[in-house]
């Protein structure tokens, strides 16, 4: 099976190629990475995935605290799509590296497909609750071995030069779909009166996001071919606290996350505090992705940084005031356009952290270090869930947000002064694997 406008013209690409390698200053190509047509099916076939995901994440908030009228019930959310993050990220990542991490993709993505549908029986029938954390559990199981595979294997689409390219497309995709995603869900969950039926389309775009994988032309990659050791499970562990720049930007990433995100609480202020009801909690779910989109768009065509240390810094400090200021908003379009700034700073950091670590870490090694890179970052989102809910139970939503966002401050202050490599980050475009 084909699909017509991702075919490819080898020589023609070959050709621009030799052409860019001339003597002389190199354009800058904002388009490099989307030349190759792997690199497109994997891309296009993950904003299909990713808008389905964020449909149910919204759908998943909405209709928990419809049934529970419960702070915490949110917060349970977030623990147990983590936990599986947490405690596979070892076995995801040797999964990853000893086996063909395109059918891996394949399979995990199916396991989501059936965990969806069970979403929609239980909404339909209005079955248990705990049977919905049941079916995230099994999703959040799947998807601690699908993000691994699905990070180790972009490498594979695109030459290692154009690789912090397609990652900065990647995120623009993420957040075509961080918009589509929960507006769509939004106004699906108003018309319908209901959520089953938003479960279902999430199932429909995994089964694209499957079929678009198995078009991937399989290439040879380097593999783990070594026995199988408690060294060698742990070996991603030890590269990322032995590369001090990863360590410093995951770390970076993680608590800001952890304690920033106050996306896990945005049903009560769609609900109780702002008053705009379902169609306007899938546009707050949205804004930052807005804001997102914008950043990478403009990441790719303008010339990389030479500064990228200092402003992913600023970035993330930006992201905790943002955080702030819409923690005590009671305005819906100032609550919008901070939600939407948290998406700009947002997405400085996600391009800088991906980039380093995929590019810094060799081939046979990805997938051990892409499943330590998603247990910080992943489940740090779920764990700020699980956080933001359980402080929110007791001292109030406002309160959650708001110490969530000067936590945010105080951790860029912390990482600048403990990882002084991370101000002296240049550019991504000197960087290569250890």
């Amino acid at each position: 099976m084909q699909l017509g406008w991702m075919k490819t013209n080898d020589s023609k690409i070959a050709a621009e190629e030799r052409q860019q390698a001339a003597p002389g200053t190199p354009r800058h190509d904002p388009y490099a990475g989307l030349r190759f047509r792997d690199c497109r099916l994997l891309l296009a076939g993950g904003v299909l995935a990713n808008t389905g995901r964020l449909m149910q994440s919204v759908a998943v908030g909405w209709e928990l605290y419809e049934r529970t009228g419960s702070a915490m019930a949110l917060g349970w959310v977030g623990l147990v799509q983590a936990l599986p993050i947490i405690l596979l990220a070892v076995p995801a990542g040797h999964v990853a590296d000893r086996f063909d991490r395109k059918w891996v993709v394949v399979v995990t993505q199916l396991v989501m497909v059936l965990a969806s549908l069970g979403l929609a029986a239980l909404s339909h029938f209005h079955g248990p609750v705990t049977l919905m954390y049941g079916c995230l559990l099994l999703g959040a199981t799947a998807l601690a071995f699908n993000w691994s595979a699905t990070a180790a294997l972009l490498p594979q689409t695109v030459p290692l030069e154009v690789f912090s390219n397609a990652v900065t497309w990647r995120t623009s995709g993420y957040q075509v779909a961080s918009v589509v995603g929960p507006a769509l869900s939004g106004l699906m969950i108003a018309a319908l009166h209901g959520t089953a039926l938003v479960y279902v389309t999430d199932a429909l775009l995994g089964l694209l996001f499957a079929a678009f994988v198995t078009m991937i032309a399989r290439k040879q990659a380097d593999r783990s071919t070594g026995e199988v050791t408690l060294r060698s499970l742990v070996a991603g562990f030890r590269f990322v606290w032995q590369t001090k720049i990863i360590l410093a930007t995951i770390t970076l990433d993680l608590f800001a996350v952890l304690f920033g995100g106050a996306t896990a609480l945005l049903p009560i202020y769609a609900k109780d505090i702002l008053n705009v009801g379902p169609t306007g909690l899938g546009w707050m779910r949205a804004a930052p992705a807005i804001g997102a989109f914008a950043t990478a768009l403009a990441f790719t065509h303008l010339p990389p940084s030479r500064n990228i240390g200092k402003t992913l810094l600023w970035a993330v400090a930006g992201f905790g005031a943002a955080t702030i200021v819409f923690g005590i908003s009671h305005l819906f379009w100032l609550s919008l356009l901070m939600l939407l700034l948290t998406g700009v700073f947002d997405n400085i950091s996600v391009v800088v952290r991906h980039s380093l670590v995929q590019l810094r870490t060799p081939d046979a090694m990805r997938g051990r270090v892409s499943a330590v890179n998603n247990v910080f970052i992943s489940s740090s989102n779920e764990l700020g869930a699980f956080e933001s809910g359980l402080v929110a139970a007791l001292f109030g939503t406002v309160f959650s947000v708001v110490s969530g966002g000067i936590g945010t401050i105080i951790v860029v202050l912390f990482t600048a002064r403990i990882w002084p490599e991370i101000r002296q980050l240049k550019s991504l475009q000197d960087v290569r694997p250890e």
